[in-house]
């Protein structure tokens, strides 16, 4: 399957090296030299990366045939993306393509009969990831994925459900 693991950002130097915001648990699996990424939007062939380095905690890659900092600059906001094999995964691990689109259900609601909104995003953090909730309405709410916030994952049913501490969600 393929999915996001990182952001090209903004040019570093003269010699068409770019930033990458990583979006993977495993940068050296995904950032080496000779691995051939896709990208979002569609770049026919996707990217060679010809070099991966660290800078002050900062993946800089630089790709094949992008020499220059003008090159460089035409990556800019691309998406890059991974072939992952998913059944590598351990039990309690997701990517953030699963996670998007899960209907999201108090988890005091035994008969899940009230959806309190859908996984519209996930904001990547140090300590933590943040998922970010859309309701019917429209209004955004965001919650720690912590098992103890979100006991209950559910990928093949499309759901999951959470125990939020009271006012972490605006009630009507």
């Amino acid at each position: 399957m393929l999915l996001t693991v990182g952001r090209i950002g903004r040019v570093h130097g003269i010699r068409g090296e770019v930033t990458v915001e990583v979006l993977t648990d495993s940068p050296e699996e995904r950032f080496y030299s000779g691995a051939i990424l896709f990208t979002e939007p569609h770049r026919e062939g996707g990217l060679t990366v010809a070099s991966s380095r660290w800078h002050n905690s900062t993946l800089l890659l630089s790709f094949e045939g992008f020499l220059d900092r003008s090159a460089g600059e035409t990556l800019r906001n691309l998406q890059l993306l991974a072939e992952v094999d998913l059944d590598d995964v351990d039990e309690d691990e997701y990517h953030i393509q699963q996670l998007i689109g899960l209907k999201v259900f108090l988890i005091s609601d035994t008969q899940l009969r009230n959806e309190i909104g859908e996984v519209s995003g996930v904001v990547t953090g140090m300590a933590q990831d943040l998922l970010e909730v859309t309701k019917p309405d429209g209004r955004e709410f965001l919650i720690p994925f912590v098992k103890a916030l979100v006991p209950n994952v559910d990928i093949a049913g499309g759901k999951l459900l959470i125990d939020p501490p009271g006012g972490l969600i605006d009630e009507d």
